[in-house]
C-alpha cells in the first residue's frame, strides 16, 4: 500500500506544474484526499482537499484561484494543478489519503519556484 507523488521540479515565478499522486494497493475513490506542503523550517500545512463521493473541494486561502485539486478514479490518481506559482510556494508537496482508520502519506515531491 503506497502513495507515489510525481511532477515536482524547478519552475520560474508565474509558471505552472501539475503534481500527481498515484495510489497502489488500495482504492483511492473511497478516500478523502489532500495535498499538504512543507517548506524548510516550517510546519506542514494543508493546501487543498477533495472529499470522496461528491468530490467537494476546498483550498487554503494562499492558493485559492491558483491551484486546482482533482481526482481520476479510473487511474486511481489525484492531481494538483498549480498555476501562477510564486517563490513562496517552494516546498515539498505531500499527498494524504484518509478513510476510516486508514491514513497514508506519500514520500513527497519537491517544488522549487525560482528565477
Amino acid at each position: 500500500v503506497q502513495l507515489v507523488e510525481s511532477g515536482g521540479g524547478l519552475v520560474q515565478p508565474g509558471g505552472s506544474l501539475k503534481l500527481s499522486c498515484a495510489a497502489a494497493g488500495f482504492t483511492l475513490s473511497r478516500y478523502y484526499m489532500s495535498w499538504y506542503r512543507q517548506a524548510p523550517g516550517k510546519s506542514r500545512e494543508l493546501v487543498a482537499d477533495i472529499t470522496s463521493g461528491d468530490d467537494t473541494l476546498s483550498y487554503a486561502d494562499f492558493v485559492k484561484g491558483r491551484f486546482t485539486i482533482s481526482r481520476d478514479n479510473a487511474k486511481n490518481t489525484v492531481y494538483l494543478q498549480m498555476n501562477s506559482l510564486k517563490p513562496e510556494d517552494t516546498a515539498v508537496y505531500y499527498c494524504n489519503a484518509v478513510w476510516l482508520n486508514n491514513v497514508y502519506w506519500g514520500q513527497g515531491t519537491q517544488v522549487t519556484v525560482s528565477s
